[in-house]
């Protein structure tokens, strides 16, 4: 069978993390944007696994008003890198829970730090059979990427045993794919989302063939044994997140590197610190000069979420009108979940609905959209034609950046 996953994410346990991000809520959402399976995140949390443990049917599995989760977690390391772990059972969560007590404070953040390295946190992680990533890999706080130059140097004896990476929001397929280290590992697509409103609970998603919605199923997804794996990554394109290009991180001016470099990435604005973008980062560690996607390597397809799309048909300027909401519902309802409006439903079906959201929906479709890159903490924009209804003149229409405040809350991409 074919599920859509969003593999990693926060409970209201994690800071800067809303306080409905509860299992009710999150199942409730998902099942609106039609995601199958949801991390359950923050699983070694004591509150939060107390509550998953209420919501288990048993010690493997949890379903909440039929969504099934996963019992995942986000461990940052000694160097601020970020792990993402997917693990098979609560007991496992608690033996995990026990061993990461003796290396730093479990109890304050669902997301802790550990006085441990990415070697010492596989070994853990393989010894209680869960599975290991380093999580939006290419990002320039709290990655792998910007800490180290390669897996092994992440990793060490351990880097076979890693079976995926996250790609995060600023980069795609065709980014991670020039660097050949990474060719034997599965690409995950998620939301790491904060919130569980429609526009950032699986923002991102991976569908997957699995033989059952299990953790043995989604082991030999992302292992890619007898068959089953990754069928499809949906994400943003890889411009519209927050750190992209190389920019200021408090005007965003944008710079290449070989300017940020003569700067010595000090803004000649504002003298602001100049952020490496992902961009310029895969370009150091790239050693291909183009992607090469090996055979295992599904579609990248490049959504934006339904609500930001309507939004940007509409010309409005947030998600929450009325104009929007009423037509996000409207879509929804009849067609069952978000992805299906998104990737599925043919156009000529959709007529009860403005003319405009169809042809915004259609141009995401064939990639029909013009990009400003994001950069510095501030997420890109969008351009996108749209038919007017008087005439067949093209008019462009703008999604606006929606990532000052979230900027003002947090430097970091989530």
């Amino acid at each position: 069978m074919k599920i859509n996953a969003d593999l990693h994410l926060h409970s209201k346990y994690s800071m800067a993390c809303s306080e409905r991000m509860e299992l009710p809520t999150m199942a409730i959402e998902a099942t609106k944007k039609g995601i199958d399976l949801v991390a359950t995140g923050d699983c070694i949390h004591p509150k939060w696994l107390e509550e998953i443990k209420r919501a288990a049917i048993d010690d493997e599995t949890i379903r909440v008003n039929n969504t099934d989760f996963i019992l995942t977690t986000e461990i940052e390391d000694k160097f601020r890198v970020h792990h993402l772990l997917i693990l098979p059972s609560i007991s496992k969560a608690e033996e995990l829970a026990e061993e990461m007590e003796k290396y730093g404070d479990i109890r304050t953040n669902g997301r802790p730090t550990v006085r441990i390295g990415g070697c010492e946190i596989a070994n853990i992680a393989k010894d209680i059979g869960a599975l290991i990533g380093p999580c939006h890999a290419f990002t320039p706080w709290t990655s792998m990427y910007a800490a180290h130059d390669s897996l092994q140097s992440c990793y060490g004896d351990m880097t076979e045993y890693i079976s995926f990476v996250e790609l995060g929001l600023s980069a795609d397929s065709d980014y991670a794919d020039r660097i050949s280290e990474l060719h034997r590992l599965t690409f995950l697509t998620n939301s790491d989302a904060h919130s569980p409103i429609v526009n950032k609970l699986a923002r991102e998603f991976t569908q997957l063939e699995v033989p059952e919605v299990t953790f043995e199923g989604l082991e030999k997804a992302i292992l890619r044994k007898e068959g089953y794996g990754p069928t499809l990554n949906v994400g943003f394109y890889p411009q519209e997140g927050k750190y992209n290009e190389s920019a200021c991180i408090k005007c965003f001016t944008h710079y290449t590197m070989q300017e940020a470099v003569e700067l010595k990435w000090k803004c000649s604005k504002c003298r602001g610190q100049i952020k490496k973008g992902v961009r310029d980062r895969v370009g150091e560690l790239a050693d291909l000069d183009k992607p090469d996607h090996p055979g295992h390597r599904p579609p990248y397809v490049h959504l934006a979420p339904l609500s930001e799309v309507i939004m940007m048909a509409l010309g409005h300027a947030s998600i929450n009108t009325k104009g929007v909401q009423m037509a996000w519902n409207t879509l929804v309802e009849r067609f069952g979940s978000e992805v299906n409006v998104l990737l599925d439903v043919p156009a000529e079906k959709m007529d009860f609905v403005d003319r405009k959201i169809v042809n915004a929906i259609l141009a995401f479709r064939k990639e029909d959209v013009l990009i400003h890159p994001g950069g510095g903490g501030q997420y890109g924009w969008l351009e996108l034609p749209v038919n007017r209804k008087d005439d067949n003149t093209p008019s462009k229409t703008k999604k606006k950046n929606m990532g000052t405040k979230d900027k003002q809350k947090s430097l970091f991409e989530f």
